[in-house]
């Protein structure tokens, strides 16, 4: 995986102009946008369950060219026209990397949707035969995120249909990569130089629940590997067991995860979830080549998302010197491998985009708008990095997305789509 350089942690707000907004949301156009949605609940329904069908696992990069395609088709069923755009910077082995970019209008005025087609590992085969009943999608992907697509492509195609863009263009990013970092999909838009600083805003449908995800963590992954000396069970004294090794070297880290979890954010965080950065140690384990020989090798994997105010340039630099501390005090063989560096986000929700945002959203939900840090890492950062507004809005659960029983409500569902809809038209109007 490509690693992409770092940027400073400390909360650093996207400010690009806008102008004053007007009235928002008159509950005309607001019955108009959920009549219209409303009569495609079928055809909303079913393109979803044609979307979990294709078992685009990352990893390892299963069938990514044939979801691309599946979508590029349904788009063109809708009168959308869309083009794929090869990935050059994936990994080995996974399958036709694309991304789907698609244009609605003809306007000055820009506004992004974006959003990932690649889904976790099943627990179950069973889990890509989508299942619709009592008002929810079960599968794979339904919340995170092709639910979220969903919802992206019909509300552009209402904001569309129903003339709310007249002065603008919606431009949809459907990038394969997002589960493994998003470095290649993401990337490939910004070698492309297709990421435009004067777009007003760019509205992702990952699962917030409904809150707005204005800001979201940075992230830092590191594989280390230990070396040791094998030998036969029968002379164990002879070898050097790289698994004890190897746990000598996790507890200082465990201890440093501890004061990690300690440094609550000055962000708003969900209901539940942690205010400290958070930290897995082990994600990734193994060691050794059979239950009777001493292992010669052993790794672990370390796994951190965090907050704004933590610069993950830093923390690597700490967990780097911890693990060179006990690996000298017991004389082991030790390697660090950095996988991933990516930079946190955030936009000001004093922001008029975020004022507008909150405003559609308090209106379609029927309460008031909720501005959260994402718990996790966001593709928006690819955004906010060139200065445009950048927020989070979908319709699927966290708690339940990468499950056994992953679901989206139809609700939820419609509701996002609205959400998109007018949030286009007041920006793009």
């Amino acid at each position: 995986m490509t690693n992409t350089p770092a940027q400073s942690q400390s909360p650093s707000y996207a400010s690009t102009p806008l102008a004053p907004p007007g009235p928002v949301v008159d509950d005309r156009t607001r019955r108009r946008v959920r009549a219209w949605l409303g009569e495609r609940a079928d055809e909303m329904a079913e393109l979803l369950i044609r979307l979990v069908a294709v078992e685009s696992e990352n990893p390892p990069g299963r069938a990514l060219g044939r979801c691309a395609g599946v979508l590029r088709d349904a788009l063109a069923e809708l009168g959308i026209e869309a083009r794929l755009l090869p990935v050059t910077g994936a990994p080995a082995g996974v399958e036709d990397p694309a991304v789907v970019r698609a244009t609605v209008g003809d306007g000055d005025r820009l506004l992004y949707f974006h959003g990932h087609f690649d889904v976790v590992p099943a627990q179950d085969r069973g889990q890509f035969a989508a299942v619709r009943a009592g008002g929810r999608i079960t599968g794979r992907g339904t919340a995170d995120m092709k639910g979220g697509l969903v919802g992206m492509v019909y509300g552009a195609l209402a904001a569309r249909e129903l003339g709310l863009i007249d002065d603008g263009r919606i431009v949809l990013h459907l990038v394969c990569d997002e589960e493994t970092g998003s470095v290649a999909g993401a990337g490939e838009l910004v070698a492309r130089g297709l990421i435009d600083p004067g777009a007003l805003a760019v509205l992702t449908a990952e699962p917030s629940g409904g809150a707005i995800w204005h800001a979201a963590r940075g992230a830092l992954t590191l594989r280390v590997e230990v070396r040791g000396t094998e030998a036969h069970v029968g002379q164990a004294e002879r070898g050097v067991n790289a698994f004890l090794r190897m746990l000598d070297l996790v507890r200082p880290v465990e201890r440093y995860a501890a004061e990690l979890a300690g440094r609550p954010t000055g962000f708003a965080t969900g209901p539940g979830d942690p205010p400290g950065s958070q930290l897995v140690i082990g994600g990734l384990a193994g060691s050794g080549a059979n239950f009777n020989v001493v292992p010669g090798t052993a790794y672990f994997t370390i796994d951190g998302r965090f907050n704004p105010e933590e610069d993950p340039v830093v923390e690597e630099r700490r967990l780097r010197a911890l693990i060179e501390e006990a690996a000298r005090e017991t004389g082991t063989e030790v390697t660090v491998v950095r996988t991933q560096l990516q930079p946190s986000a955030a936009t000001d929700p004093d922001h008029p985009a975020a004022g507008v945002l909150a405003r559609t959203v308090a209106a379609v939900e029927g309460v008031p708008a909720r501005f959260e840090l994402c718990p996790g890492i966001l593709e928006t950062r690819w955004y906010a990095r060139h200065s445009v507004p950048a927020f989070g809005y979908g319709p699927g659960r966290l708690d339940v997305s990468h499950g056994p029983r992953e679901y989206v409500e139809e609700a939820a569902l419609h509701r996002t789509a609205e959400v998109y809809a007018l949030y286009a038209g007041e920006l793009l109007g």
